[in-house]
């Protein structure tokens, strides 16, 4: 069985990219795998190496900026 290995995402990237709703800068939690917008309140997954930029695909974030649980 292949283990899935993290893809950097390249930094001159995350310089550039902003949230697709707000326009506003985005943090990139590396841990996670996700690009967050603290302003829209949503993830955006980065998916080998490429940061998936589309509203549809984020997921929401609580409140006070943590995860949320994953919907079942």
């Amino acid at each position: 069985m292949a283990t899935q290995s993290r893809t950097a995402v390249d930094r001159k990237l995350l310089e550039i990219l902003v949230c697709p709703l707000t326009k506003g800068p985005l943090r990139y939690d590396e841990a996670r795998q996700e690009l967050v917008s603290e302003k829209a309140g949503l993830a955006y997954p980065v998916r080998d190496g490429i940061p998936i930029m589309l509203v549809d695909e984020a997921r929401e974030l609580n409140p006070d900026g943590t995860p949320s649980a994953p919907s079942s």
